[in-house]
């Protein structure tokens, strides 16, 4: 089970899982997302990669706001590396992975899979909560209490974190050894009518660091314009 955004670092962790032998299925979410461009990214990423089931889950957390990407905030802009290591911005949503992570969950548990894959970071992001270490331990541990199958001794649920140590120029360069297309993916928080990136939110920044670091060019930012009207986690 793979938690899928069509973003750079969910991509990654699908081809991960692919090469490590897993078959995929790929979970999306339709939350009322600013960004929902990404759910485009997530289908092409998801036809490409060869995904066994593709599932889009609905559920509309506009009704909660308190994110700019979910109710009318400014998504902010230029921010430095040391503000989106100093404080938590304004683009977090309010218990985002543990929703999405107990969809996927209860996916898992339909098919007796006993493996989460998550793409979240620990070095190059903008401090949200729900992408440390500690986290993502605790709800595996909440996991193997909350199901059936992990009751009955069935299925040990695993959360694989492969991307959590990892800066964005290492992330770039696994995926590009793996035959990721970054091209398909989308990262912007905030893009135009056409899907274009904005360029300076701090997904844009973090994603732009990513590649130059790499020391490549980033496919999604040809001179026609994103693939498909496309532009992390």
């Amino acid at each position: 089970m793979v938690l899928l955004s069509g973003g750079l670092d969910s991509t990654t962790v699908l081809a991960v899982a692919r090469r490590d032998g897993f078959r995929c299925h790929a979970l999306s979410f339709d939350y009322g997302q600013r960004h929902d461009v990404e759910l485009d990214a997530a289908r092409r990423v998801a036809a490409a990669m060869g995904v066994e089931r593709h599932v889009v889950a609905r559920i509309d957390l506009r009704a909660f706001g308190g994110s700019a990407l979910t109710a009318d905030l400014e998504v902010p802009k230029g921010r430095s590396l040391t503000d989106m290591e100093g404080s938590i911005p304004v683009t977090y949503v309010p218990a985002r992975n543990t929703i999405f992570l107990s969809f996927a969950l209860a996916f898992a548990e339909t098919l007796e899979a006993s493996d989460i894959f998550l793409g979240v970071n620990a070095l190059d992001y903008s401090g949200y909560p729900d992408c440390r270490p500690e986290y993502i331990a605790a709800f595996e541990q909440m996991a193997n209490l909350a199901t059936r199958a992990g009751v009955e001794g069935r299925v040990r649920t695993v959360v694989h974190t492969p991307l959590m140590a990892l800066s964005k120029a290492a992330i770039i360069g696994l995926g590009t050894e793996l035959g990721v297309d970054y091209g398909l993916t989308h990262s912007c928080y905030d893009p135009g009518p056409a899907g274009r990136p904005c360029g300076g939110c701090d997904s844009c920044l973090l994603r732009a660091k990513g590649f130059a670091e790499a020391g490549r060019s980033d496919p999604a930012l040809g001179p026609a314009g994103p693939k498909g009207a496309v532009g992390s986690c």
